[in-house]
Order: structure tokens, then C-alpha cells, then sequence
């Protein structure tokens, strides 16, 4: 069975965004073996200055890097991104699966974006959109992604 690690960083902190993640989660578990790490977010300084934000970025990314495991198809969610339609991700997934190995992991940064020590290290950047979303709302969209994704794999049927 597929193995899907979803690295993020920060907590959720609203109940109805934690319902959601955990509806996922729980109908995921037919599909794939879930796995959602939660990694602490730095706190940014007021006013910050970019090489401020870039000390924070990269500590979060250290982070990140620490919690990844090295087997896995490592794909960055990423405004530079490739996007796709719900049917190209999906047969992107069954294409990771067969093809490179049974581990995936996303990683969803921080508020001020993923660092470019892990960007240098994914095989992959994705952008589900130009707009820019709440890391915390973005884990459900992901989620919702990757369901959806395996309904199409399988034949299922899902409302479009």
C-alpha cells in the first residue's frame, strides 16, 4: 500500500479545519497509509527583515528536511509549481506509485514559504493555484486532492 507523508508546518488551530483534515484522513485510509507530521512554526520577528525571514525559513526548512524520510518521492507545494487538472494529479500519483516507489511525501511550509534547501531536494514543485491560501486551510485542499485523486485511480464515483 502506498505510503503518503504530508509534512507541514504549524498547527491547526480551528475545529472545523481539524473535522475536515481528520474526514480525509479517515476516508484516505482505504487508499493509502497517511501519515500527517506537524512541525512547529518559528516564530517571525515583527518587522522582520528578509534576512530575518530567511533565518526563520531556513530553520523551519532544517526542520522539515529532519522529517523526511530519504526513500520518498519528495513533492514541495510550491507557488513556482507545475499545476495540474484532478485527473493529471491523479495519474501522477498512480505514476509515483508504480514507477518510483511507495512512499510520497508533500511538504506544505510555513507563512513565509518552503526554503530553497528543501526546494533543492524534492523531485517535484506542484501549485494547486496562483492565489495564495493559509498553510492551514491548504492541508484540506490537499487532502480533498489526494482523495479525489485515488477515487479517479480506482473508478470510483465522486461528485465533480
Amino acid at each position: 500500500m502506498l505510503h503518503i507523508n504530508i509534512v507541514c508546518v504549524g498547527k491547526i488551530k480551528e475545529n472545523f479545519l481539524k473535522s475536515a483534515i481528520d474526514e480525509y484522513s479517515k476516508r484516505l485510509g482505504k487508499y493509502c497509509n497517511l501519515n500527517i507530521i506537524e512541525l512547529v512554526d518559528e516564530k517571525i520577528p515583527n518587522n522582520a527583515s528578509e534576512k530575518e525571514q530567511l533565518i526563520v525559513k531556513e530553520k523551519e526548512g532544517q526542520n522539515i528536511l529532519n522529517n523526511i524520510k530519504k526513500d520518498s518521492y519528495i513533492i514541495c507545494l510550491d507557488l513556482k509549481g507545475k499545476q495540474y487538472t484532478s485527473e493529471e494529479f491523479s495519474e501522477k500519483l498512480e505514476n509515483i506509485s508504480l514507477n518510483y516507489n511507495s512512499s510520497i511525501t508533500f511538504v506544505i511550509g510555513g507563512s513565509l514559504g518552503i526554503s530553497t534547501s528543501v526546494l533543492s531536494v524534492a523531485n517535484e514543485l506542484i501549485s494547486f493555484s496562483k492565489m495564495t491560501f493559509p498553510h492551514q486551510l491548504f492541508r484540506v485542499f490537499l487532502l480533498e486532492q489526494i482523495y479525489r485523486g485515488f477515487k479517479i485511480i480506482n473508478n470510483e464515483t465522486y461528485h465533480k
